[in-house]
């Protein structure tokens, strides 16, 4: 029942011409520009860059894993919300999927344990509704973190918030804004 409506909402708002109106056009960052700003995650995939991490690394359970990039190219804010509903659909299509063909897993959920190597350098990639989400680990001689460093994808997109503001009106800015969806605290990390 809520996916009917979800798909439904999204169509109306993305079908509307006052919403289209209002959305094309604004907010617009060029490929080149995203590319040198280092742009990920939807962001990215609006200006036509397949940086999705989940593509470039797949593993057997991506949400991606064997279907088309999810790219538009005009780069404001009608494409980011172009590409968030297309992620939408990829992900319900993904879990009725996953869920058909293996049904929820019996018993308690079990949590792995590693012992981690001394002295070491780890680096972790996975793609987060923002985009993608790089964790860092350092060890120390016993196998104990030293060091952990997460890197939220905020921090590569507030440069594209400008960006996208660049001779746009100051009341354009909340439209904007939210289309990047970008974290405060995930720029401080």
């Amino acid at each position: 029942k809520v996916v009917p409506q979800t798909n439904r909402a999204v169509d109306m708002f993305l079908d509307a011409p006052s919403v289209l109106g209002r959305l094309e056009g604004v907010g617009v960052v060029k490929a080149k520009d995203a590319v040198d700003l280092g742009l990920v995650g939807v962001a990215g995939r609006a200006c036509g860059l397949d940086n999705d991490v989940r593509r470039r690394f797949p593993a057997p359970f991506a949400v991606t894993s064997g279907h088309a990039a999810m790219l538009e190219a005009d780069g404001d804010v009608c494409a980011r919300a172009k590409v968030r509903q297309r992620e939408m659909q990829a992900s319900i299509a993904f879990v009725r999927e996953r869920l058909e063909q293996e049904g929820l897993p019996a018993g308690e959920v079990a949590t792995p344990q590693a012992d981690l190597a001394p002295s070491s350098l780890c680096v972790s990639l996975v793609e987060g509704w923002r985009g993608r989400v790089a964790h860092v680990a350092i060890t120390d001689g016993a196998g104990r973190f030293k060091r952990y460093k997460v890197v939220d994808p905020s921090f590569m997109n507030w440069s594209g918030l400008a960006m996208a503001m660049r001779n746009e009106q100051i009341s354009d800015f909340p439209l904007c804004n939210k289309s990047f969806n970008l974290s405060y605290c995930g720029f401080d990390l």
